[in-house]
Formats: structure tokens, sequence, C-alpha cells
């Protein structure tokens, strides 16, 4: 049996909760709540014929005021980085916070989740700078944790690439 950890990052409120709670309980609210610490789910998934216990942590939000405790990413054997395309600033700091990780603890499977798909016509994040990304090598999907749009793919696509590591 293996056992990963994910651990999902990103700035206050662009759906890494929502995330998490769709994809683990395939449930969804409205309701905002803010992740103090970590909050830490468990889930059994079969990739490839393979059995996987995945332990998701979802860290709370970065902003000026808070920073990520680079002592949760220990022992993570994939990171998920997880901007709102509705708030363009919410890109730079997920990207930054990678940017940290891959310092801190190396070369790590990641990936970058713009959540809130769903609402594109708002969206302030440009496609033409995802693909940009894209082309860097940052693997993107573009995710909805209210409709469930690519979570389930977003996980398993992370879990494929720590299986393969």
């Amino acid at each position: 049996m293996n056992k990963k950890k994910i651990c999902l990052l990103g700035a206050f409120a662009v759906g890494k909760t929502s995330l998490v709670r769709k994809y683990v309980h395939s449930i969804f609210s409205d309701k905002y709540h803010t992740t103090v610490g970590v909050k830490i789910e468990k889930t059994r998934v079969d990739v490839d014929g393979e059995t996987v216990d995945l332990i998701i942590w979802d860290l709370h939000g970065e902003d000026e005021f808070q920073h990520v405790r680079l002592s949760y990413l220990k022992g993570s054997s994939g990171l998920i980085f997880v901007a709102d395309g509705t708030r363009q600033a919410t890109l730079a700091t997920a990207l930054n916070l990678r940017q940290i990780a891959e310092t801190t603890m190396g070369p790590v499977p990641f990936m970058l989740l713009v959540n809130k798909a769903d609402l594109t016509d708002q969206w302030e994040i440009e496609e033409g700078v995802l693909d940009d990304l894209e082309e860097q090598g940052i693997p993107v999907i573009r995710t909805s944790a209210k409709t469930g749009e690519a979570v389930q793919e977003a996980f398993e696509q992370i879990t494929r690439k720590m299986l393969e590591k």
C-alpha cells in the first residue's frame, strides 16, 4: 500500500479547502471558512491499477500577515499550488510559493490549479499567461470546486506523477 502526502498551497480564499472537499467528499459550499494552520483529509484512490492512500494537507492561505510554515511541507510527495482565476495577484502568490517550496525541498512533483473555471467571464488571469507557464514546464489545470470541473483529474494527475518518482 502506497501512502502519499500532498500539500495544497496558495493565497487566502482561492478555493483550496473547497477543492479538497469536492475531491474527498463530493460536496461544495458557498460559505467561506478560513483555514487556521492546516486541515488534513485522507482518501484512498486507485490510479493505473495501484491503490494509494492520499494524505491531503490543506494549508492556510498566504497573505501579507500570514506565511506558510515550511515545516508543513516536510515529507510531501507532491504539491498543488492554487490560484483564483478571478484574482490576478493570487497567481503571483502561487508561483512565489512554488519557488520557496522548490528552494526548501528540491524538486517535487507539482501542479498549478487555476480555480473558479465556472467564472471564466470574470477572470483576471489571461489564457496567454497560463499558456506561457505551460511552455515553461508548469502543469496548469483549470478547475472549479463548485462544478467539479477537472478536480478529480487534477488529483489523479498529481498522484500519477508521485508514483512515477
